[in-house]
């Protein structure tokens, strides 16, 4: 039997776990890369592209390596916690090394459009136009997975910035930052306090003489160093506390999570404490922000009411002169103009089912990638998405009917109004643990803690308790890896190896009274959840 043809657009993480879905499945994937290398965002240039997206140089990533890792792929134990951009791209190089990835991938090939055959209805095929050195070519194939990301797109509404259109200094889109040495010596507004945005006050004032962080809301600021110095993702991504948090109901959680910030630093007293609670918006993860702003070197002012040739005005009534450069860090929109009408994309939303598949086609070969916003990591999330949407195109998964694809993309959509502030930044928000176990248990690979734990206790506990790595979701089901276990089990030699240097003559394992009285709050909790879980 002849086999599938899949069509996957773009190789940056998503497009390089979708081939490796594709091959798993015996489907024939061929991905089309509009520039000359993998790595999407993660590969860092000098200057920016249009069409791609752009990094900075000294980026370093805020999810550690084992709530990021792919689930078969462990990131080597020596390679930090929390990597730098060049380490990220190595480790996806060596992926698709190890799963010889490169052969299905056509470089410096651009995709024009793609449009249903006029046989769709009954053979779910399309046509894909390409352009690569000047020419144009048609092929049909019988799915498509799109991963081309969501940070190409600048967004920059000048338009809410009066009189920036007579500001003498430099202003950008944070896309094009690259590196702090041109602002040495000035005076820099940077609008914007996400994750772009507090990073690069950070970097800037090393150099910048002054500068001024401008936020419209505010933030709740994360650290990546969490309680006894462990990567905060694997602490806070557990089973048993993403139990417990649903359990508690957001006010307490936000009460609670709020309190422990504020201990590292009074949010109000850094004039960073927003309006909004902090499940209400996407965090900030930012290890030196506080530093840079007990220093002085940074200053946290409201919005921007209007720019003058020379200075900032704010809306509360200050301003500073003096200005040299303003850097807006204003997020991104994103768009498929290539699809057409098959997705179509309002103020940044879109309807998809679970965030993949658009619920209007007679046919379900279509299947976005990556097109989601998670409160955690997204590469295992983009690996989940793939594994789910080639059995789906094989004909082992099916999708319900479109009016219960459409009941549940409303009520996904109504949550998320509900929860977050209105902004173009939370449209496509997702919690990672539920967004994990919603594509793994329709994909059928949801570890059951119940099997596991009538079989394997030790590994049931580590599945409650530790960190709910990627690796899990290779313990059972289709793709089943051998070596899940033993990844499970040695997670914490791997996050601590690259910090101990050093020989210190410590036992180097947590104090037993602590241990016991896990293992004892372990056996009372476990009797409760098994039920739930």
């Amino acid at each position: 039997m002849t086999k599938k043809r899949i069509a996957v657009i773009g190789a940056g993480v998503s497009g390089l776990s979708s081939i490796k879905c594709c091959l798993e499945e015996d489907l024939e994937p061929v991905c089309f890369e509009r520039t000359g290398d993998i790595g999407g965002l993660w590969r860092f240039q000098e200057t920016a592209e249009d069409g791609r997206a752009s990094i900075y140089k000294s980026v370093v990533i805020n999810t550690s390596k084992e709530m990021m890792c792919f689930s078969d792929f462990l990131i080597p134990a020596h390679f930090p916690n929390f990597m730098h951009n060049s380490c990220v791209l190595e480790y996806f190089r060596m992926y698709a090394k190890e799963f010889n990835l490169l052969p299905y991938i056509r470089f410096k090939t651009t995709v024009c459009s793609v449009k249903k055959q006029p046989d769709f209805p009954t053979s779910g095929q399309w046509e894909v136009v390409t352009e690569s050195e000047g020419k144009k070519e048609a092929n049909v194939f019988d799915g498509v997975m799109v991963c081309t990301g969501h940070h190409t797109n600048p967004h920059l509404p000048l338009e809410s910035f009066p009189g920036i259109e007579k500001f003498k200094g430099q202003y950008f889109h944070s896309r094009e930052y690259k590196n702090p040495e041109s602002f040495t010596g000035k005076r820099v507004v940077i609008i914007g306090i996400g994750n772009s945005g507090g990073d690069l006050a950070v970097e800037i004032s090393h150099t910048a003489k002054q500068v001024f962080l401008s936020t419209r809301r505010g933030a709740w600021v994360l650290n990546r160093v969490g309680d006894c110095g462990y990567p905060f993702d694997t602490l806070v991504y557990s089973r048993l506390k993403h139990f417990l948090k649903k359990m508690c109901g957001q006010s307490l959680v936000n009460a609670y999570v709020e309190r422990r910030l504020n201990q590292r630093f009074n949010h109000e007293m850094y004039g960073l404490k927003p309006k909004h609670r902090f499940l209400s918006q996407h965090p900030t993860v930012n290890d030196d922000l506080p530093n840079r702003v007990i220093s002085g070197l940074v200053k946290v002012k409201g919005n921007v009411k209007e720019f003058t040739e020379t200075a900032a005005i704010f809306e509360d009534g200050s301003k500073e002169e003096d200005i040299d450069a303003v850097i807006f860090a204003t997020g991104y929109s994103f768009s498929f103009p290539f699809l057409e009408d098959s997705v179509k994309v309002m103020k940044n939303k879109v309807s998809l089912y679970k965030k993949v598949f658009p619920p209007n086609l007679e046919k379900p070969t279509l299947a976005i990638i990556g097109l989601i916003q998670p409160v955690g990591a997204i590469m295992p999330i983009a690996e989940l998405q793939g594994r789910w949407v080639t059995q789906v195109f094989k004909g082992l998964k099916t999708l319900p009917p479109r009016s219960e694809m459409m009941r549940e993309i409303t009520q996904a959509q109504e949550q998320m109004d509900k929860r977050y502030v209105a902004s173009q930044r939370h449209t496509i928000q997702g919690d990672y643990i539920d967004t994990m176990e919603e594509l793994a248990e329709v994909a059928g690979v949801r570890p059951s803690l119940l099997s596991v734990a009538l079989t394997d206790p030790r590994l049931a506990l580590q599945l409650l308790l530790g960190p709910c790595t990627p690796v899990q979701y290779r313990l059972q089901g289709r793709g089943k890896w051998a070596g899940a276990r033993e990844a499970i089990l040695t997670t914490d030699d791997r996050i601590r190896k690259p910090m101990m240097t050093r020989a210190t003559g410590s036992s180097g394992s947590m104090p037993s009274a602590i241990t016991m009285a896990t293992f004892l709050l372990a056996g009372v909790l476990f009797a409760i959840l098994i039920t739930y879980f």
